[in-house]
């Protein structure tokens, strides 16, 4: 594995500079995607955050996951619950806990969006592995 250097050269603002270029390039299909599905992004966000933590999520996890105040988290589910997607439910254990859960909507309407993300990160796959092996993180990801 190539040590990192401690400055940086050229190269290395390149790769960088091409790394956030298909970052942002991911992020403004995704952004599309979710208006093209009557969802802003940050609703699309929402319901990804419940599904990819075990299909239940506090308020409180979801303001984490979305890196928002609780309150903002709070008028989100508001949103999301009232347009079906997502239901709330008191906490097993501590019913003063509110648990966020998704509908059959919910679901079906992540799972089109989640397929066509997929489809997204597998054409941009080839272009970010050797990039990502030019930053030197493919080669420690083997280890």
């Amino acid at each position: 594995m190539p040590a990192l250097r401690r400055t940086l050269v050229d190269a290395d603002y390149r790769h960088l500079a091409e790394f956030r270029y298909f970052l942002r390039h991911f992020l403004s299909f995704s952004e599309e995607a979710a208006r093209a599905a009557a969802l802003s992004p940050q609703q699309h966000q929402a319901l990804l955050a419940i599904r990819g933590f075990g299909g239940k999520l506090t308020v409180g996890e979801l303001a984490e996951r979305l890196a928002v105040k609780p309150h903002s988290a709070v008028g989100m589910a508001d949103r999301l619950v009232e347009s079906g997607l997502v239901i709330r439910k008191p906490g097993a254990r501590d019913r003063r806990q509110v648990m966020l859960s998704l509908t059959q909507a919910g679901q079906r309407k992540l799972a089109k969006l989640s397929k066509a993300h997929r489809e997204e990160l597998k054409r941009l796959a080839p272009l970010l592995k050797p990039l990502l092996g030019e930053l030197g993180y493919e080669s420690r990801r083997r280890r």
